[in-house]
C-alpha cells in the first residue's frame, strides 16, 4: 500500500477536509470530502460532509448526506443523531425522536450522550420536562461530567420546582 492506494488517499482527503472545516473553509471542506468519497465512500465522510452542509445552513442536504452515511454503514451512530439534531433545528421535534432513539441503540458510537442530550432538547421544546430530565440524567450516566447536561439539569430543575 502507498500513495496510490485509494483507501489511503481517501483517508488523506478526509483528514484535509476536516482541517479545512475546522478552520472555517467550508467550500474547501466540501470539495475535499467529495474527493474522499469519490475514492472510498465511508459513513464518516458522508456524515462530516453533512456536518459541513449544516454549517452552511443547508440542513436538507446535511440530512441527505446522513442518509447516505447510514446506507454505507448502518451501525455508525453519528448520522442518526445528526439527522435528529438537524430536525430539531427545523423545529420538527416529533420527526427527530425516532432518529435519536436509533442513535442511542447504534453499536458503533463513541458519543452516546449526544442523542440523549438531544432528546432532552426535544422534550424541553415539547414541555415534557420529566422526560427531558430523564434523558439528561441518562446522558450523564453514559458520560459523567458532561457540562451541557449538568447545566441543563440545573436549569430544568429550577423550571419544574
Amino acid at each position: 500500500m502507498g500513495a496510490t492506494d485509494p483507501i489511503e488517499r481517501a483517508a488523506a482527503f478526509f483528514h484535509q477536509a476536516f482541517e479545512a472545516q475546522m478552520r472555517g473553509d467550508l467550500e474547501e471542506a466540501v470539495r475535499l470530502y467529495r474527493c474522499s468519497l469519490d475514492l472510498h465512500p465511508t459513513a464518516e465522510a458522508h456524515t462530516f460532509l453533512g456536518w459541513t452542509y449544516s454549517f452552511q445552513g443547508d440542513l436538507d442536504e446535511a440530512i441527505a448526506e446522513c442518509h447516505r452515511a447510514i446506507a454505507v454503514d448502518p451501525t455508525f451512530g453519528n448520522p442518526y443523531n445528526d439527522i435528529g439534531a438537524y430536525l430539531i433545528e427545523q423545529s420538527r421535534y416529533d420527526e427527530a425522536i425516532p432518529w435519536l432513539e436509533k442513535a442511542k441503540q447504534a453499536p458503533r458510537y463513541e458519543a452516546p450522550h449526544y442523542p440523549r442530550f438531544n432528546l432532552a432538547r426535544v422534550y424541553m421544546a415539547k414541555e415534557m420536562y420529566r422526560r427531558a430530565l430523564q434523558e439528561l440524567e441518562d446522558s450523564l450516566a453514559v458520560h459523567p461530567g458532561y457540562a451541557p447536561a449538568q447545566r441543563a439539569i440545573e436549569a430544568l430543575k429550577r423550571k419544574i420546582h
